[in-house]
């Protein structure tokens, strides 16, 4: 290329004003040969200018630099040479710095006045930089096994084996740069020094942190190079340094298509040792396929698209790198061949660009001739990179706006007119964007992905908070906004922790978007609480990938998550705990129609019969799988109106009876099969009853609510089983008894079935775990207190032979019809209602307590089981029910109470109850 030492008219002024700087402080008497180069060179770059009047010893540098090349090792040698002399940190910045823009200038000088080719400049960048990082490396290195001591391994002395990616691998840097890089080192273990010890792991990391302040910290000499280490294992929440197993076991399990595409430009900085070659052994399989692999088109396609959405999200369309037909295409292209085609051509393993498209050119897998005009075109638009940061140092790939800039631009690329140089410039670009859509394709998004393609930028990229917020429909408020963000931030991080392989990646990297995208859609004014509640299950499910393929394959089952988390937290916490009710969102039709009381038996009974009879562990599971889907019906039909608070009780009550039915019959047949039949027992008459207390006996469960259970059974005998393994038949019972909690309180992988009370028995925990009918009904005449015939109130049958049912049923009347003293009565009832509202509310001044506080839920069941126990002997009919509802209608029925006051305790009681569905449904505490 030819000198260009002539100054358009609007860079005249510029140089002007900078030699005017630079020749009022120095003697310029000695450069009268070049004065026209220099003054060129200080119109067309601040940089340079800012640079030399500064330290204007290094013009000679600059001037002669061409005929000087200085090889990489040299560079390396010299600043070694000065850091040898230097102890401390600062003096160290402040030498490389130094170094560093001073060769940084010379390289400059050469390439704006047009006396060397761009690849010898990228190649020259790249040498300066792999000096700069491996002098600084070995400087910090040997202060540090001066401090502790050498770390030790298989091939002797241990290196942080500095990774360098991106351009820096491909030895093509651009001017003012970032540079990627991994750190990693080979075995754990530890440095014993005196008589204390570091482990590897700590002593690599400090290595680590302060190489990259040693270049990365701003001083007043400015930066040596910004240092991104976030392509290292799990990005910013990784460990800084990883050895050599953990990086094997990332890239083997976690690798995703990305990091393939990134470890394409992998170099290890680090002369050359044995232990490249292990890194090497780890990190060739990760990359190259040992097939040819085409899945890689699809993925290159998915990054072009993410880069895609960046141009539009920042209006990037002038930018050169990553606009279309820009510099980063060509890259996709000749890294497409080498993932397809390297692990099998190892010619395409290599790391420069330029050097991979004249092997594909090679192998003929693109003609030669498009591979010749790929690199013309990709170094055009390279030159023109370098000259935007030549300028002024700066990290840009936009094409100037400014007049200044401009006119630099043209003098530089010796073109007559901006005109002319944007249509050259336009030509390299349609032609690379033209090759890119013939080799890898793309897909073009219609304005309806809009929306989606914004949610997956706050996904995928690396966004500020306004960047992102900007990205979220008008609808959603900007507190919310704020906290969404949040939500998906803190998600993001957790993530990065996490193992989940390369195909649960991918896999959510779909889901998420489609994630986003329903909760702004649909609930704007709450995404945080909906994302807060559907990522906590998405983090349960997250190394499930088949779950996380359900919800991106059934966008509908989706839709069902994030309407249902949104209404319920409890319903959000049975997801969460137990996954397999995401099958239950495929077929909305049954979710929010749940199934009638009266047909949970049969079905319970069709699913159990597709369990083998000798399988207990899986009829155990699918007891409770049963339960969780019925319920999940349930609730879902509940927080969208479909049933009113009764009927969801109603539900909720005959779901339990019959498990409880199908549960004590389960045990009842292992028993049998153990021990054989008590005395005068059978299959259809068990002599053995369950009754049911509080919610269950008064139709009142609700989510989540125990079972407050009385075992009885009617045999009278002492006599043995009939089983070869026989037992005293009382002695059944019990066993029969503790079978039946075992099967309801084992926890399984769908958690327990229920939990069970016991306390309401005769004697309560001291007592007998199952009672003969007639010692319950002895105790409940003579021992029994005033409290437990209170819960005698709301106690009915609910499994039982039709014997035992009116058994119990003529003790449960003849306790209730008791004559009883009101005052005694009164005053038992009062000082216990006093006693439990003392110990068990919790209400204040400001929240009030459903149950417990004074005029609320327990104060009308103890009204209720107060005129039960005051008027049942009068009104025997008053002992039929065990319901508040209709033993309220009965009182009135009876002009007990009015049907004002009937109507008051009523209403109150529902309302109460509804609104204790629900905050359960939220998972909080019954106050209000």
């Amino acid at each position: 290329m030819q000198d260009t030492n002539t100054l358009n008219d609007p860079l005249t002024q510029v140089s002007d004003d900078y030699w005017q700087r630079l020749s009022n402080d120095n003697d310029m008497s000695g450069y009268q040969e070049y004065l026209p180069e220099i003054k060129t060179i200080l119109g067309l770059s601040d940089f340079i200018a800012e640079h030399i009047i500064r330290y204007p010893d290094t013009i000679s540098q600059a001037i002669q630099f061409s005929n000087e090349q200085a090889t990489q090792d040299q560079l390396y040698q010299q600043l070694s040479a000065q850091l040898q002399s230097i102890d401390d940190d600062q003096h160290a910045m402040r030498a490389i710095r130094r170094f560093r823009h001073d060769y940084m200038v010379a390289i400059a000088w050469q390439d704006l006045l047009n006396k060397q080719n761009i690849e010898l400049s990228l190649l020259q960048v790249s040498h300066l930089a792999d000096a700069i990082i491996l002098a600084s490396y070995d400087w910090l290195y040997q202060k540090l096994c001066k401090r502790y001591a050498v770390p030790m391994g298989e091939f002797g002395p241990q290196p942080l084996l500095i990774i360098a990616m991106g351009k820096l691998g491909g030895r093509e840097l651009n001017f003012s740069s970032d540079i990627d890089l991994i750190f990693t080192y080979p075995e754990l273990g530890e440095i014993h020094y005196g008589r204390k010890s570091i482990e590897h792991q700590a002593f690599f990391t400090k290595l680590g942190q302060k190489l990259i302040t040693l270049l990365n910290q701003t001083t007043p000499e400015g930066q040596a190079y910004r240092v991104d280490m976030r392509l290292r294992p799990f990005g910013d929440s990784g460990p800084l340094v990883s050895h050599f197993a953990a990086l094997e076991d990332y890239y083997q399990e976690q690798g995703r298509e990305w990091e393939r595409y990134a470890m394409l430009k992998g170099r290890v900085l680090n002369t050359e040792s044995p232990y490249h070659n292990q890194l090497q052994a780890i990190l060739q399989p990760f990359v190259f396929r040992r097939y040819i692999d085409f899945s890689v088109i699809d993925s290159l396609r998915s990054m072009k698209q993410l880069i895609q959405q960046e141009v539009r999200r920042r209006k990037l369309d002038h930018n050169i790198k990553l606009g279309k037909g820009g510099i980063r295409e060509v890259e996709f292209i000749v890294q497409c061949f080498q993932l397809i085609r390297g692990g099998r051509e190892t010619r395409l393993q290599g790391k420069s660009l330029l050097a991979m498209l004249e092997e594909i050119g090679e192998l003929n897998l693109l003609p030669s001739p498009i591979c010749e005009q790929l690199r013309n075109h990709y170094l055009l638009l390279r030159k023109v990179e370098h000259c935007l940061q030549q300028f002024n140092d700066e990290q840009t790939q936009n094409l100037p706006h400014c007049t200044l800039n401009q006119t630099r631009l043209m003098q530089v690329m010796q073109s007559s007119d901006m005109t002319s140089l944007w249509s050259l410039i336009h030509a390299s670009r349609q032609y690379i964007s033209d090759q890119f859509t013939l080799i890898i394709g793309d897909s073009p998004e219609s304005e309806d992905d809009q929306d989606l393609a914004q949610m997956a930028d706050i996904w995928r990229l690396q966004l500020d908070f306004q960047e992102a917020a900007a990205l979220l429909p008008n609808t959603v408020p900007s507190n919310e906004q704020t906290l969404a963000l949040g939500v998906v931030q803190r998600f993001k991080l957790d993530v990065q922790k996490r193992v989940i392989g390369a195909r649960g990646a991918e896999t959510l990297d779909k889901l998420l978007p489609l994630l986003l995208w329903h909760a702004a859609s649909y609930m704007p004014k709450h995404m945080s609480t909906v994302l807060e509640r559907t990522l906590g299950i998405i983090t349960a499910i997250i190394q499930r990938t088949a779950y996380l393929e359900l919800l991106v394959e059934n966008q509908g089952a989706l839709k069902q998550l994030v309407k249902l988390c949104h209404a319920s937290q409890w319903i959000t916490a049975q997801i969460r705990q137990f996954p397999i009710l995401l099958d239950e969102l495929l077929n909305p039709q049954f979710l929010y129609h749940p199934t009638p009381p009266s047909q949970f038996a049969d079905l319970l009974r069709q699913t159990l019969l597709r369990v083998p009879d000798d399988d207990l562990e899986l009829q155990m599971e699918t007891l409770r799988q049963f339960k969780l889907s019925q319920q999940l019906r349930i609730a879902a039909a509940d927080v969208t109106g479909v049933l009113p608070v009764m009927q969801v009780s109603d539900h909720l009550t005959a779901l339990a009876e019959v498990i409880i039915t199908e549960t004590v019959n389960m045990a009842w047949q292992q028993m049998v099969e153990k021990y054989g039949y008590p005395a005068g027992a059978s299959d259809n008459d068990k002599q053995f009853a369950v009754i049911a207390y509080g919610k269950l006996g008064g139709y009142e469960l609700g989510y989540g609510s125990d079972l407050d259970l009385v075992f009885l059974h009617q045999c009278a005998t002492y006599e043995e089983t009939s089983g070869p393994k026989a037992i005293e038949s009382k002695q059944f019972y019990i066993k029969l008894s503790q079978r039946i909690i075992h099967l309801f309180t084992t926890k399984t992988l769908s958690g327990d079935l229920y939990e069970v009370d016991m306390r309401l028995r005769p004697s309560g925990n001291s007592g007998l775990l199952v009672s003969h009918i007639d010692s319950f009904a002895q105790y409940q005449q003579e021992e029994a207190w005033t409290w437990e015939h209170q819960a005698i109130v709301r106690s009915r049958i609910i499994f039982g032979e039709q014997d035992m049912r009116s058994s119990f049923a003529t003790i449960r009347q003849g306790i209730l019809c008791l004559q009883r003293d009101a005052a005694t009565l009164q005053k038992d009832i009062r000082d216990m209602r006093e006693k439990m509202r003392d110990h068990l509310s919790k209400g204040n001044d400001t929240a009030f307590d459903l149950k417990q506080d004074t005029g609320g839920i327990a104060d009308i069941e103890f009204l209720v089981q107060f005129w039960v126990l005051r008027y049942s002997a009068a009104y025997p009919e008053l002992a039929t029910w065990s319901d508040n509802v209709r033993i309220l209608q009965q009182l009135c029925n009876l002009m007990i109470i009015s049907e004002a006051e009937q109507i008051t305790l009523n209403d109150s009681y529902l309302a109460y109850r509804n609104l204790g569905h629900r905050l359960s449904l939220e998972a909080l505490p019954n106050i209000d």
